[in-house]
């Protein structure tokens, strides 16, 4: 222990003497409140903290972050309350450590409310102090680090967590290197064979790779010298969870994948960068496709660099990236470069950071009322999805999720351009709405004021702005098409990209409900894209069955009606082109189904902690419908369809824990 405080206080050097002390201070105090407390690995505690504090130290942060990680858990472990922290060491290293605490200490009796609820204060607390955020990705890459201790179920859920929020909330935050270090811990525990041989081949061929970039070094610096620039090159493998989806995404064992060795080229101008560009392409010949400008057009979190793929020595594929070396300090710290000291003692500006496009996105947020439920699916698919950057036609950039469409773009510009919307162009083109748009294009809307959203649109919409503006306009205008307290149609299990909307195997009297039978406990599926809380019956007129060709007609008040697609009635609807929306049968495996009634005081997580409570076991809701009484009270009956018949007790037990829960009804 002794040894590890002394590097840690060799680390300390770059601070002045009376902030070093300050910091050992608070290194003391952490180790004498943490003193019986022990680590699952049988270590003493405060080496947690303290390796938290020396990843911020190595990011450079500043004093009062530092103080803040060596904190972290005392108001959560000890018996050290807020107001004796901000004694000792200040009310803004108070707010740093009680905004990680609040991230940390999350109860719900649902795991995806609870994890809703934790992502969400952990999100907006960066709209405060991004150094929250950065406390707590230090914590998780420790705690990732040290995950063999733990029960194999804790070590899955921990590792899929990271791998879907904090690597690349980190890569958002323009720390890369974190990124690439917790994508390969989650990689460890959640695929130990494949990890362990990708690592294995990396290791063998090291001797091999280290010989072959040390020729490309030569070759780099000679060229270099002869255009007079001084450069620094850096060469490196790919990691590991890169090369495991490149042999998902290609099918390849990994003998077969060549594009497994980096290269980094630092300089010191930006027009030294483009020159060297020139120099790798007469050096290698380049691959097509693989050159991307991000000093011209930066990334979000103001990522800059040239990236390119050539064809080294012995047809080898090398991805280089040029960049200054202002633009490399701002690569490796990413947003936590704001708090990095200068030479002269001084901090950067860390004012510009609050205005960095994921913090104004996370505001816009923050001021929303979105159900827990719907904000983590939001999160995962809009905020920390990959991004592609097109132009106006008046040339601003403007970043969207990957395969956001013209009209995730129109709805970026304006809510009413989007409901307006009627066409739209790719660099003067006219395009599909529906189409993927792809990195650099112009993008032109047409609009018209007779124009107005379609269903449809819901199927290829990728931002939750877009999906959440055609809802509402829906909403006004498509009287109940969506059910907001009734829910009629829920969810069920994704498979690829399309959403199953589960309804029961009959029909209804007038389309308007449900039927609350489930015959043979078979059941039919619509695939009708990512869309929920639809109203979905089977036309009367033509009755299709499962096998037949099928379409959507979207009703005013009577939501989707399913026809069979050559029903002659179709051809008598005078708008029957612009209300129909594309359907199809999705089978579905047999399983136990149940259902059960509930009532429960007022509340709008009651769906959510029902959803967990049923997913604990491996289940899910094919339907729902919730109805508010003259006392305030809600009733409501499910069907949930489960893997097996022991599982519907557990159920039930898990649901009575739900405190809004009055009564529970078993129905079969």
């Amino acid at each position: 222990m002794l040894s590890r405080i002394e590097k840690f206080n060799i680390k300390l050097s770059r601070f002045p003497e009376k902030e070093r002390q300050k910091i050992l201070e608070a290194a003391a105090w952490a180790k004498a409140l943490h003193k019986n407390q022990k680590r699952a690995s049988g270590e003493p505690y405060f080496i947690h903290p303290l390796h938290v504090a020396e990843f911020l130290i190595d990011l450079g942060l500043d004093q009062e972050a530092i103080i803040a990680a060596l904190l972290h858990d005392v108001l959560e472990d000890t018996d050290i309350e807020l107001p004796e922290l901000r004694k000792r060491f200040g009310k803004q290293i108070g707010a740093l450590v009680d905004g990680v605490t609040k991230i940390s200490i999350v109860k719900a009796k649902s795991k995806s409310v609870q994890e809703a609820e934790t992502i969400r204060k952990m999100l907006f607390a960066m709209t405060r102090d991004i150094r929250v955020i950065i406390i707590k990705l230090a914590d998780k890459y420790h705690n990732m680090s040290t995950l063999e201790y733990l029960s194999p179920e804790k070590r899955k859920a921990i590792a899929t967590e990271c791998l879907d929020i904090y690597a690349p909330l980190a890569d958002r935050l323009g720390i890369s290197w974190l990124k690439a270090e917790l994508e390969d811990l989650a990689l460890k525990h959640l695929n130990p064979s494949a990890w362990e041989y990708i690592n294995q081949f990396v290791a063998s061929k090291k001797t091999e790779r280290a010989n072959y970039l040390k020729k490309i070094e030569r070759t780099l610096l000679k060229a270099a010298a002869a255009e007079k620039i001084d450069i620094e090159v850096m060469a490196r493998a790919k990691h590991l969870y890169s090369i495991y989806l490149k042999m998902k995404r290609r099918k390849k064992d990994i003998s077969e994948i060549y594009d497994l060795l980096g290269i980094r080229i630092i300089c010191s101008t930006t027009s030294e960068c483009y020159t060297l560009l020139g120099v790798v392409h007469k050096l290698w010949p380049p691959i097509e496709g693989r050159f991307k400008d991000y000093i011209a057009m930066p990334k979000a979190n103001n990522y800059q660099s040239l990236h390119t793929t050539v064809m080294g020595f012995d047809g080898q594929l090398i991805e280089i990236q040029i960049r200054t070396r202002e633009m490399h300090n701002l690569a490796e710290y990413g947003i936590a470069a704001h708090w990095v000291y200068k030479q002269d003692g001084s901090r950067s500006d860390a004012k510009s950071m609050q205005e960095l496009p994921l913090i104004n996105k996370l505001k816009r947020w923050d001021s929303s009322k979105t159900s827990s439920d719907s904000f983590l699916e939001e999160i995962k698919a809009d905020l920390l999805k990959d991004s592609i950057y097109v132009f106006t036609p008046r040339g601003h950039i403007v970043e969207l999720p990957k395969n956001a469409t013209a009209i995730d773009f129109a709805y970026h510009i304006h809510t009413e351009v989007g409901n307006k919307t009627v066409g739209a162009k790719a660099d003067g083109q006219i395009i599909p709405l529906n189409q993927p748009l792809k990195n650099t294009q112009v993008i032109e809307i047409l609009t018209s004021n007779n124009a107005h959203p379609h269903v449809n649109w819901l199927r290829s919409v990728q931002t939750s702005r877009a999906r959440l503006k055609i809802r509402h306009w829906l909403n006004q205008h498509e009287e109940n098409l969506f059910i907001d307290k009734s829910i009629i149609a829920k969810k069920g299990p994704t498979k690829g990209e399309e959403t199953v909307l589960q309804v029961p195997a009959s029909s209804s009297e007038k389309g308007t409900t449900i039927i609350k039978q489930v015959m043979d406990r078979a059941r039919l599926a619509f695939k009708i894209g990512d869309e929920k809380n639809m109203m979905i019956s089977i036309a009367h007129c033509c009755s299709p069955s499962p096998g037949d060709d099928i379409v959507g007609y979207v009703s005013r008040g009577r939501g989707i009606i399913v026809h069979k697609r050559n029903c002659p009635n179709l051809r008598h609807i005078g708008d029957i082109e612009e209300r129909t929306i594309e359907v199809e049968w999705e089978a579905a495996s047999p399983k136990t189904t149940r259902q059960f009634k509930v009532t429960s005081r007022m509340t709008s997580d009651l769906f959510s902690e029902i959803e967990g409570a049923v997913k604990k076991y491996q289940g899910h809701l094919i339907e729902g419908k919730l109805e508010e009484d003259m006392k305030g009270t809600l009733s409501g009956r499910f069907t949930m369809e489960l893997e097996g018949r022991d599982d519907y007790k557990k159920v039930l037990k898990s649901l009575r824990t739900i405190p809004s829960i009055i009564n529970i009804y078993p129905l079969d």
